[in-house]
């Protein structure tokens, strides 16, 4: 999420200006389209990711003591012999004393087992938890690497980027940018080919303790692999976006009975593995999307509600009033799909297909997520785990419908 970005309030002029791009920013919590054609600013969808990193940091609006912007009290809805699913939870009045109990805290854990290898790779990084894991991992005589997005390296005004890359340079971590344009958008590490954690969070105060995110910690080696020769592509090759040569080694799996799809962008084809997950659905598709602008995804899910399914989706805020946003089209064809009452940032990418089967990982439902960045994504044909996400989409549909405050503007 870039450092660097303009202000929202810089954005909402853009957005005023039609012009040839996507993303821009909407201050408003108005849950129906425009009524007049969307403005489109000059606002890249990566623009729009890369902002969010100003605004997570922001200490917020004040609301009364103890409301929630987040899914559960418990940030471990779901456990099993395999994995571990973890859900944000911010609270406001934002209070730094409570930036405590998040999913950040089992992953550091995950992090201390490592006893060979610990390999990162994620977008923007400035928790001093994770930076001191990779140190002590370090100290045992661990190898650990990390890849990063160019932009964060070079975010040399932001002292928590610096302050955490600097632990790593002391500890002589070696870590590499992507050096592009297109963002390095991964939020996976891998400890000792066997242990893995992926999802939509990054490793930063922010995403933990003011967006709505997911983190998932899987026990399982073949799926670990795969992550690893991901991992070696980017840091010992050098290769990012349509660079980076196919496949991996499982990308269909079968743990205790379950079916796990495991997709990596932009060499899988990954949006297209996504439609053709929706096109079986029989009875109901939900989403969350931070960015929603794939055509193709958009079809596949409206298709299924002129079908008689039930669909049902909550959408970031942030850009989702413009003329590349689905929200607009979905909204004027009758679905019933909301922008996010989270004051800061709803930054989910799941899909929950049947209630048996979820889509999730870094992966935006974007041109630029299919064709450009570097995403990850796992489709997981559990009954457990899509009901634990669609508990989360339930609460931020509440959320959604009855916003407690405005969005918050990064200073």
């Amino acid at each position: 999420m870039k450092k660097n970005s303009p202000s929202r309030s810089i954005i909402s002029v853009l957005v005023a200006l039609v012009v040839i791009g996507f993303g821009g920013y909407v201050a408003t919590q108005n849950n129906t389209p425009k009524t007049d054609s969307p403005a489109v600013s000059t606002v890249t969808g990566e623009d729009e990711e890369k902002q969010v990193g100003d605004l997570s940091r922001q200490s917020g609006p004040t609301l009364p003591s103890g409301v929630t912007v987040g899914a559960f009290g418990s940030l471990a809805p779901l456990k099993t012999d395999w994995y571990e699913l973890y859900f944000t939870n911010p609270i406001y009045p934002d209070d730094p004393k409570n930036h405590k109990g998040g999913p950040d805290e089992p992953l550091v854990k995950m992090m201390d087992k490592a006893t060979k290898t610990l390999d990162v790779a994620d977008y923007d990084f400035d928790l001093a938890n994770v930076a001191d894991a990779m140190v002590r991992a370090k100290a045992r005589g661990v190898q650990v690497r990390m890849v990063t997005d160019s932009d964060t390296i070079n975010n040399v005004k932001n002292k928590e980027v610096q302050d955490a890359l600097s632990k790593l340079k002391k500890a002589n971590i070696p870590f590499i940018g992507d050096e592009r344009g297109p963002i390095m958008h991964n939020k996976f590490t891998i400890v000792d080919n066997q242990w893995l954690s992926t999802g939509s969070m990054n490793y930063t105060d922010g995403d933990t303790y003011h967006l709505n995110n997911h983190l998932i910690i899987l026990n399982y080696a073949p799926l670990a692999q795969n992550y690893t020769a991901e991992f070696e592509k980017m840091f010992v090759k050098k290769q990012f976006g349509p660079n980076k040569d196919k496949g991996v080694p499982n990308p269909v799996v079968t743990i205790q009975g379950v079916k796990v799809e495991n997709y990596f962008a932009p060499e899988d084809g990954v949006a297209q593995r996504i439609i053709d997950t929706i096109a079986p659905a029989k009875q109901s598709v939900y989403f969350l999307a931070f960015s929603f602008t794939h055509d193709g995804i958009g079809q596949a899910i409206q298709d299924k509600a002129k079908a008689g399914l039930k669909v049902g989706g909550v959408f970031e805020t942030t850009g989702s009033n413009t003329a590349f946003s689905e929200y607009g089209k979905m909204k004027q064809a009758g679905l019933e799909v909301y922008t996010d009452g989270n004051p800061w940032v709803m930054h989910h990418k799941v899909i929950i297909v049947d209630e048996q089967t979820v889509i999730f990982g870094s992966f935006n439902f974007s041109i630029n997520a299919d064709k450009s960045n570097d995403e990850n994504i796992l489709i997981v044909h559990d009954p457990k785990m899509a009901k634990a996400f669609k508990a989360e989409y339930d609460r931020i549909l509440d959320l959604a419908k009855n916003p407690p405050v405005k969005k918050a503007t990064p200073k």
